[in-house]
């Protein structure tokens, strides 16, 4: 659903620009309390934080060059915004998915340089909040369960992709470059991503359940839920103390930073080969309801990356794998980057407030 340059006219691209820079400004902000209390602990496992977003971020690129065909003609992808919301936080979700779409705007000329904000609204801001809106009540009503925890993370996810579209359609209505009756385009938007929708949910399901299996403690949205440790006294089954539970904190991330990593690159570099070809479902509503007929050609498109391809790299397969193998690590570099910055930030207030904050007898 990358919204290429054309399509939304300058004014309701300026204001989507806006509105995208304040959603990114508060969960910069937010972002800071999660990444801080990631695993639930302090110290060396918050340290650990910044890296696994930086992942997240790098494993959306990566999947989300592996379109799946929907329909007849028809693709989809991931948007990523509620596997990345349950994985790491919300605030943080909007961030990953945010640098994700710089990454794919700036090197590979995939979504429009002006539409950039529209594109953060539509993929970014709207499928976390809507995704984690569903994941949150599910998983308050439902059993206190792992089970449960994806469960809702499949009905988020689904419902997310379809509110992106409908996001889509408002801005269209506001802003659309060509005259296409309103009532065509919310129809066919919505309708062909609620089929991409499925896809997103189990993606989303299968990846968070599989992360759950192994680290449940590195689940944001799953907080709380992790099983006690059980011991066995006299015959029956009893919680283990606290002291004889192996702390979250202490466990080491890097074999799951590795496999994930390693699964990205794999993703991008080799499966993306035999993604489907058919355009997706922005793509075949707009080529089919003339939405495109004011398209503009992209800044970047001369880029050496442009369309996910190796400049003067003939050989198609080893072109797209490198230029995919290129933009998982650019993307998990610049976002752990990021998301250091802003642990770090995090950190450094904390510091202050610590060491300013009056204490004791001498502070009257």
């Amino acid at each position: 659903m990358h919204v290429p340059d054309g399509f939304i006219d300058a004014p309701v691209s300026v204001a989507a620009g806006v509105a995208a820079a304040g959603a990114v400004a508060i969960s910069l902000r937010g972002a800071r309390r999660e990444l801080a209390g990631h695993s639930g602990s302090a110290g060396s496992a918050a340290e650990r934080a910044a890296p696994l977003a930086g992942l997240v971020a790098a494993f959306i690129f990566a999947v989300q060059m592996l379109n799946f065909p929907v329909a007849a003609g028809t693709s989809g992808h991931l948007l990523g915004g509620a596997l990345a919301a349950i994985l790491v936080g919300p605030y943080t979700g909007v961030l990953c998915v945010s640098v994700v779409l710089l990454m794919q705007g700036v090197l590979f000329a995939d979504g429009g340089l002006t539409a950039l904000g529209v594109n953060i609204m539509n993929m970014a801001v709207v499928t976390v909040v809507v995704a984690y809106a569903v994941f949150r009540v599910l998983v308050r009503v439902l059993p206190r369960t792992r089970r449960s925890v994806t469960v809702a993370a499949f009905t988020g996810a689904l419902l997310s992709v379809p509110g992106a579209a409908v996001m889509f359609t408002l801005l269209y209505a506001l802003g659309g470059t060509t005259d296409v009756p309103l009532a065509k385009v919310f129809t066919a938007m919505v309708g062909v991503h609620v089929l991409i929708g499925v896809g997103e949910a189990a993606i989303t399901a299968a990846t968070v359940g599989a992360v759950l299996a192994v680290r449940p403690d590195l689940v944001y949205g799953a907080r709380g839920l992790s099983t006690p440790l059980k011991l066995r006294v006299g015959g029956e089954l009893v919680d283990a103390p606290a002291a004889a539970t192996p702390a979250a904190g202490r466990r080491s991330t890097k074999p799951v930073w590795i496999t994930g990593l390693v699964t990205a690159l794999v993703l991008a570099g080799f499966v993306s080969y035999y993604a489907s070809a058919s355009p997706d479902g922005l793509e075949k509503v707009a080529a089919d309801k003339g939405i495109d007929r004011k398209v503009e050609r992209h800044a970047a498109a001369n880029s050496p990356l442009a369309d996910y391809s190796v400049k003067d790299v003939t050989d198609t397969r080893l072109s797209g794998g490198l230029a995919g193998v290129i933009g998982v690590g650019a993307t998990v570099v610049v976002g752990t980057g990021i998301f250091w910055t802003v642990r770090r930030r995090r950190a450094e207030d904390l510091t202050a407030t610590s060491t300013t904050a009056p204490t004791g007898p001498a502070a009257n």
